[in-house]
């Protein structure tokens, strides 16, 4: 459920019209929704309230401050994949004990950074990056707690550029090899294995995959146990899907369900990496009609947000709902809506029904809260959008528009090109 929805006609983000939103900042603008958010959290956290856990937000998903912020005051913790992702989380008010730091490249630099504020623990995803984690700890003569995100060939059944957790993908320690990287890493002093991880992909809509891979798990925590380990975290990544078209996800509270079933014998504390789930529906970018215009075989909607503000349906061919702000239209049409990015890739539907709009109106482009304005880019030298908060009868502009001076701020002329 998301609070967006028509009065008397008009587009509403919970008690604010949307258009008043635009009147104020323009378009294209991503707007947020704070009880939205809320709702979604407080649902993930009342599934698993039986069982000790941590919820970890995954920040690559949405990482402005003020929604992380939000959360923080929920009671989340972070899950971060850099040294930018890590002081957003840190300025954002996070506990570092409640961060985990997940990526498969994760460098020196940022490994000694996460170590000197403390963070809850790493996950390592290759052998070379385990020896690098001991000799950074072993530099600033810290222990380095850490799990081992287990790669346990999974299929999730998505889209194969958000697929992680097969044989092929380059995220994660075979499942063959993690007993031995174990053995090896408690030989460092340096080292301290508190924990397993596995993320096997992102907007999953069944549980079986879920299900296989912390049985998968399991089996490897039960070993390691026999073995002398003493773990407590069991970090089953986040990747549950949303509601973009048709799909029917597993809800909350049947995902939460299977997952306390399944490791009901383990004595554990399970971390949950939730992203989508929590911001996806919670955001739309709201662009305003250009043109309308047709050639031989199609009908075009040509609109002033363009494919580096949402890469998703270019990048993934993703399906994302498009509503005019306005409930007024009579007329339909079947026509493609496309931004003003030089690239045949640069459109948001194609062949999709919708309401006749003609030059002026606006169109709202919903479930655009993940994965949208932080893949968002400057390509054909265009500012990125705004980002709007609204709480109520309240908005707050938690990202000011770009300007082109922005743009060029950092670059530079040498004085032989003058």
């Amino acid at each position: 459920m998301h609070y967006f929805g028509y009065k008397s006609g008009e587009l509403y983000c919970e008690e604010v019209p949307v258009k008043k939103i635009l009147e104020d900042v323009g378009t294209p603008v991503y707007i947020y929704s704070a009880k939205t958010i809320r709702r979604h959290y407080k649902i993930f956290e009342e599934s698993f309230s039986e069982v000790e856990h941590l919820i970890c937000y995954s920040i690559k998903a949405n990482s402005n401050i003020a929604i992380i912020s939000l959360l923080r005051q929920l009671g989340s913790g972070a899950d971060v994949v850099s040294a930018g992702e890590l002081k957003r989380a840190l300025k954002a008010g996070i506990p570092p004990k409640k961060i985990v730091f997940s990526g498969v490249g994760k460098s020196p630099e940022e490994i000694e950074l996460a170590l000197s504020v403390d963070i809850l623990m790493f996950n390592v995803e290759s052998i070379e990056e385990l020896e690098v984690l001991g000799e950074v700890a072993k530099k600033i003569g810290k222990k380095a707690p850490f799990a081992l995100r287990i790669n346990p060939d999974v299929d999730p059944k998505t889209h194969p550029y958000i697929s992680t957790g097969l044989k092929k993908s380059k995220f994660g320690i075979p499942e063959e090899l993690a007993i031995d990287a174990y053995k090896r890493a408690k030989k460092n002093s340096y080292l301290q294995p508190i924990g397993i991880d596995a993320h096997i992909g992102s907007q999953i809509t069944e549980l079986t995959p879920f299900i296989e891979a912390l049985n998968r798990l399991k089996k490897i925590w039960e070993e390691l146990v026999k073995l002398g380990f003493e773990l407590k975290y069991l970090d089953i990544g986040g990747g549950l899907g949303i509601v973009y078209d048709d799909e029917e996800p597993p809800l909350p509270e049947e995902y939460a369900n299977a997952i306390i079933q399944g490791g009901k014998d383990l004595k554990a504390t399970i971390i949950l990496e939730p992203g989508r789930v929590i911001v996806g529906n919670a955001g739309i970018l709201v662009t305003k009609v250009l043109y309308t215009k047709e050639n031989i075989l199609r009908k075009f909607v040509v609109v002033d947000a363009g494919m580096n503000d949402l890469i998703r349906p270019a990048f993934y061919q993703a399906y994302h709902k498009i509503i005019p702000i306005e409930d007024k239209y009579s007329d339909y049409e079947v026509v493609d809506v496309v931004g003003p990015i030089c690239e045949t890739s640069d459109f948001f539907a194609k062949e999709r029904k919708l309401p006749k709009v003609q030059r002026g109106d606006f169109l709202a482009i919903m479930s655009a809260g993940a994965y949208g304005f932080v893949m968002s880019s400057n390509y054909n030298s265009r500012p990125r959008p705004p980002e709007v908060l609204v709480d109520g009868d309240t908005y707050y502009v938690i990202r000011r528009r770009e300007t082109i001076e922005d743009l060029l701020a950092l670059e530079s002329i040498p004085a032989k090109y003058l």
